[in-house]
């Protein structure tokens, strides 16, 4: 990529974000964060308005006026390609609003690119998440988006059974699989919980706060050491 593009595609990131790492940016790039340290000093130097420092993250300044979004074509193959499997693969209500958002982009873009839009040949076959999978997924998203516990009886594979109240805090797909990743109540921990074990699900009308060690930061955090432990 050519330090110009680079440049420029730092600023698009920084846009309309509240607040951006340096570490973030340089996976996005595929760069170094000493490179990216650079090009914000460079940014900077020549105008551009951001704020921030090494270590906490970087925003432009408000009041700054860009020119409109021209998306590449594989970009646009790209959200193509990002919508159907939102479609097909997430519940009726997400994938609805992503042929909603996918119509929206369509009409924004020249007319050339629509037609390279209309023409993508990447699909996604839509029978892949059972219609009452698909509607769980939705009804797990609003709970947690609203911070409802959920109570269920879950399934492990052996088919036994036992009664769970979580606190639901992600969603995960695997390629087969949707996983909610919750803190259990019954286990005084974090647990995994694949959506096709769950049965009987109901979601609280209470809400649950944030608490030191039970936050979906911890659970991450958690994730990465079992997976550390398991390459050893």
């Amino acid at each position: 990529m050519r330090r110009a593009d680079r440049l420029f595609r730092i600023v698009q990131y920084l846009r309309g974000r509240s607040l951006t790492t340096a570490q973030q940016l340089a996976q996005w790039l595929q760069v170094s964060e000493r490179t990216i340290y650079r090009d914000i000093r460079d940014l900077s130097i020549t105008g551009t308005p951001i704020e921030g420092e090494a270590g906490v993250g970087y925003r432009l300044r408000g009041g700054m006026e860009l020119p409109p979004l021209q998306f590449e074509l594989e970009e646009i193959e790209a959200l193509t390609l990002g919508a159907r499997m939102v479609e097909a693969w997430s519940g009726p209500q997400l994938g609805a609003a992503a042929a909603s958002a996918l119509a929206k982009i369509s009409t924004a873009l020249p007319k050339e690119r629509r037609a390279w839009l209309d023409q993508s040949r990447t699909f996604v076959p839509q029978f892949h998440i059972p219609k009452q999978l698909g509607e769980r997924f939705d009804t797990l998203r609003n709970a947690i988006a609203k911070r409802h516990p959920v109570a269920f009886v879950y399934a492990d594979e052996q088919r036994r059974l036992t009664e769970r109240n979580v606190r639901p805090l992600s969603l995960y797909f695997w390629g087969e699989q949707w996983t909610l990743g919750a803190w259990c109540e019954l286990r005084n921990d974090f647990r995994s919980f694949r959506l096709d074990r769950v049965l009987r699900l109901k979601v609280s009308d209470d809400f649950f706060r944030d608490e030191v060690g039970k936050q979906l930061a911890d659970f991450m955090r958690a994730q990465r050491q079992l997976d550390a432990s398991e390459r050893k």
